[in-house]
């Protein structure tokens, strides 16, 4: 990936996080989300927004991010890039896969420790 996109990528991530928490009012939108990564076509034609969710609104907070693409590509009109991408929000589930891992490998110690 080049550097310029790697820059693009992260202005995105940045911008899109704060129009959430700005420019939104859905109160289908958790309170615990973050916009973790954004992967850009080398066009701009399109973004892959990847969000977690850490509580149990999950489907609902992708599902209003989905709505709210249109208004959230507006907020990006400022930034000084060529084409506003389409918004294609994905639920990132890094994080969760990473809590089962520790949680699996505390239950692996405490097994080990007991037996």
């Amino acid at each position: 990936m080049s550097r310029r996109l790697e820059r693009v990528n992260a202005l995105l991530r940045q911008e899109i996080s704060r129009a959430i928490s700005t420019e939104l009012s859905d109160p289908r939108i958790s309170l615990m989300h973050t916009v973790t990564r954004v992967q850009c076509a080398p066009d701009l034609s399109r973004a892959r927004v990847y969000v977690s969710v850490l509580d149990e609104a999950d489907s609902d907070t992708i599902a209003a991010l989905r709505s709210s693409s249109g208004v959230i590509q507006r907020s990006l009109r400022g930034l000084n890039l060529k084409r506003i991408p389409q918004l294609v929000f994905k639920e990132d589930e890094s994080v969760r896969r990473g809590d089962e891992v520790l949680r699996l490998l505390d239950e692996a110690a405490a097994s080990e420790r007991a037996g």
